[in-house]
């Protein structure tokens, strides 16, 4: 039988606990986190250089539009020489936000014409 096996030291005893539970050190900083969206608004926030407002890129993940989201974290990035990440993230958010606004409201008005336009067209 081979004495030197991967937890024998070489001397013949057994390697430390302690040794064995450094080699498989695990990443604390997430322990909190228990929800994606929670974990999403961190990496936001790390990204953003902005870990005093972890809390608020945890809600924006929660209750905005990852599509929002995604589109504005990706304006920041491409953004050269950007000095605050976290204010430009927000007004490209709000630009955003406005815009899919105004697709959503203009669709059915643009529909609604359509319809009218029809009904005339029928009638002469």
């Amino acid at each position: 039988m081979n004495q030197n096996t991967s937890f024998n030291k070489p001397g013949g005893g057994f390697n430390s606990v302690q040794s064995l539970l450094d080699k498989y050190k695990t990443d604390d900083r997430d322990k909190y986190i228990s929800r994606e969206f929670q974990k999403y608004g961190y990496d936001l926030a790390r990204e953003m250089h902005d870990p005093d407002n972890v809390a608020l890129y945890i809600k924006l993940a929660k209750t905005t539009d990852r599509t929002v989201l995604e589109k504005a974290k990706s304006f920041v990035r491409d953004a050269p020489n950007v000095k605050n990440k976290t204010a430009l993230f927000l007004w490209k958010m709000k630009e955003l936000k406005n815009e899919l606004k105004n697709k959503r409201t203009e669709e059915p008005r643009n529909e609604k014409m359509k319809e009218l336009e029809n009904k005339r067209t029928k009638k002469q």
